[in-house]
């Protein structure tokens, strides 16, 4: 299995050199230090699903020595270890910046991508070739310009929601939250494998 997560990373060799620029660029528009970590940690698996689209390369994986759920178990876990190579990289390219960020700008973009590779990973299986990549980049791109006012929404108007979650310990919050996001990413997991497992390629 871990020659399939090692395979992403030989086949986007080429898209590897513009993921440094990538960063740079939202850096230098003096983006959210959140949102650099959320758009670094979704290039490497996201390109992917991108290329294996376009390959169909879902044909020759079934073809190897690998059963569905360890091709899907693959995606999952390289995820989580490129989301974490990524936002190693994207911090020391803040630093050498001299840009700030915390540990709290850590927590949310990466807690932000593991649940929107939850929710899109699966459509990757659902919905028709060629559609799949806009779809996930079109979701993406409401997701981030829609966050701002549904916080501010929520804020506004759901003053209960807001008090109880301010009442709550920093400690608790994080927990809570790490335990929400895994429990998405999990079902999600699970979701994935029994479609896969059962699509005909």
């Amino acid at each position: 299995m871990f020659n399939l997560i090692r395979r992403d990373i030989i086949l986007q060799k080429r898209q590897l050199l513009i993921f440094l620029p990538f960063i740079l660029f939202f850096i230098m528009m003096g983006a959210q230090p959140a949102l650099i970590f959320l758009v670094a940690s979704i290039f490497i698996p996201f390109n992917t699903y991108a290329y294996d689209e376009k390959a169909e390369t879902n044909i020759l994986l079934n073809s190897l020595p690998y059963t569905r759920r360890e091709i899907i178990a693959s995606r999952y876990l390289g995820a989580i270890l490129y989301m974490i190579l990524s936002i190693g990289i994207a911090s020391l390219a803040l630093a050498a910046f001299n840009k700030p960020f915390s540990f709290t700008d850590i927590a949310i973009g990466s807690g932000l991508f593991l649940l929107f590779a939850a929710f899109t990973f699966p459509l990757f299986h659902l919905l028709k070739s060629g559609y799949i990549t806009t779809a996930v980049l079109i979701s993406f791109l409401l997701l981030t310009y829609l966050s701002g006012p549904i916080v501010s929404f929520v804020n506004e108007n759901l003053t209960v929601i807001t008090d109880f979650i301010f009442s709550l310990s920093i400690q608790t919050l994080y927990v809570g939250a790490a335990a929400v996001i895994m429990t998405f990413y999990a079902v999600s997991w699970g979701v994935t494998t029994f479609i896969y497992q059962r699509k005909a390629f």
